[in-house]
């Protein structure tokens, strides 16, 4: 009996506790809509989640979100506020602030984002590499010591291996070139960028391209898939009904990073042996080793899993999209393949000097980071209040730069939906800190160079030989996965280009 009762009073107090903590969190929440209900926004679908619940709608149906937030800046202004319980996130859509936040190390990352990142359901995943540190002067010594892996010299030494790549790909398009056969191109690029980065980044030969069971697409794919379920739904990891696709996402993160501790290893005794190794991404996680003391494997691993996930998965993307443009854009096309047919020719090895001459090319490219930039968007902490706009943001407040709904305003692009590679022409005006797919300023992204090597070096050759026509019933819509990418893959039928090299 006295057992009994103990677990009623248990239960009682339990229930008691659950009870408290609703209203303090109803309480926090009212003080935080008390605090910023005067900067304007959408009415919020709940008291308590705010707008969460329709994002995380539009999210399982795969639809973009992003539009929904590009339709509420243009209604209410370039200071926009979005609920999210109790979390409250400013949208701002002004270059002055672009410029003021953005170019600086004034502002740090949001740390409410980019702690995040830190773990994926209770596994190290980004920890404190380039992307997720939030601490200045730690990134600051990382991307100093990194940044020899990314300048110009030696990205023109990656020309062989953009080279050799790229035209594995198109032995393996050249199979299925039969104008019958269905491909998804988005998985076709998803391989060949991870055969690039992992080739000229690590020094691994994993040809994902040649074995369909190569475990990393797929274990990329749940990552950034359970990244964005982590944002939005952090509390799936408790219930049972999802408990098979968090081990997945789990396991997967396992598999980056026990492959990245094995590269580290080996690479280390190479480079403890004397022998002569490659000035890769690779060699300057181990230097930054070196040079800073706090840096253990741990670390070094978390820039692995950073680089591997970031050096392919955006660059597919930004190749589908632009793909997926191109099949309904003829004459865009037909001057882009002039243009190929002109400075590449019947070349097989493409050579830097090439890519600096298809200028074009580069303008199709930019146009396409305008309408479909993979990352959305980039966020930065106030940590005193400020006037945006004429409005007054209070302090430690996250403020969001939305590039997608940025590159789509009518007011920083004249007719924003339509794909018009020349507005990025050479004589003409240049975005005013409206354009932002790599971010900008110290943060930015410091691979931004490579991916557009690596893109200009695969399009070039699709184009030199291959015609694509987009398979009927698909949309031409995008979808949040982590990343921004088409929805429905990008099927193609393939044929090779009659009358022209290699046909």
């Amino acid at each position: 009996m006295d057992i009994l009762a103990i677990c009623l009073w248990s239960l009682c107090l339990l229930l008691l506790l659950a009870v408290l903590s609703f209203i303090v969190l109803c309480c926090y929440v009212k003080y935080m809509h008390v605090k910023y209900d005067y900067i304007p926004g959408p009415p919020r679908d709940s008291f308590l989640l705010g707008h969460a619940a329709l994002i995380q709608k539009m999210t399982e149906q795969q639809k973009n979100p992003h539009d929904m937030f590009l339709q509420w800046m243009e209604k209410y202004g370039p200071v926009v506020r979005i609920n999210a319980m109790h979390i409250v996130l400013i949208f701002i859509s002004s270059p002055e602030a672009v410029k003021e936040l953005l170019t600086t190390s004034k502002y740090s990352k949001d740390p409410q984002t980019y702690s995040k990142m830190f773990h994926l359901f209770g596994v190290r995943f980004l920890g404190t590499g380039l992307v997720s540190s939030l601490d200045y002067y730690h990134w600051h010594k990382q991307r100093r010591i990194m940044d020899p892996a990314f300048n110009r010299s030696y990205l023109i030494s990656l020309m062989g291996t953009f080279n050799e790549v790229a035209e594995h790909l198109m032995e393996k398009l050249e199979e299925k070139a039969d104008g019958k056969t269905q491909v998804s191109m988005y998985n076709m690029f998803a391989r060949v960028t991870l055969d690039v980065i992992t080739k000229a980044a690590f020094g691994m030969d994993y040809s994902s391209l040649d074995d369909v069971q190569n475990p990393f697409p797929r274990a990329v794919f749940l990552i950034m898939k359970g990244m964005l379920e982590q944002f939005r739904r952090p509390y799936m990891k408790i219930l049972p009904k999802y408990k098979q696709f968090v081990q997945e996402v789990k396991d997967s993160v396992i598999l980056l990073r026990r492959t990245g501790q094995e590269c580290i290893r080996q690479r280390k005794n190479a480079m403890q042996k004397g022998e002569e190794v490659p000035q890769d991404i690779l060699t300057q996680i181990l230097k930054s080793a070196e040079l800073e003391e706090s840096i253990d494997e741990e670390a070094m691993v978390d820039n692995f899993v950073t680089f591997f996930i970031a050096g392919h998965e955006t660059t597919a993307n930004q190749l589908s999209s632009t793909l997926m443009e191109l099949t309904r854009q003829p004459e865009i096309l037909t001057r882009l393949q002039a243009e190929v047919d002109c400075f590449v020719g019947e070349k097989k090895n493409l050579e830097y000097e090439d890519l600096r001459k298809l200028q074009y090319m580069s303008q199709v490219l930019k146009e396409s980071l305008r309408m479909y930039p993979p990352i959305p968007g980039t966020s930065r902490t106030l940590e005193n209040s400020m006037m945006l706009e004429g409005i007054r943001v209070p302090a430690n407040t996250t403020i969001v730069f939305n590039s997608y709904a940025m590159g789509r305003m009518e007011k920083f692009f004249s007719d924003p939906l339509t794909f018009n590679p020349d507005r990025f022409a050479p004589d003409a005006p240049k975005p005013y800190y409206c354009y932002i797919p790599f971010s900008l300023g110290p943060r930015s992204c410091i691979g931004q160079a490579f991916s557009q090597m690596e893109a200009k070096v695969i399009l070039a050759k699709l184009l030199q030989r291959y015609e694509f026509e987009y398979v009927s019933g698909q949309s031409y819509e995008i979808m949040d996965a982590g990343t921004l990418k088409p929805r429905d893959g990008v099927q193609c039928t393939i044929k090779p280009r009659t009358n022209k090299y290699f046909s």
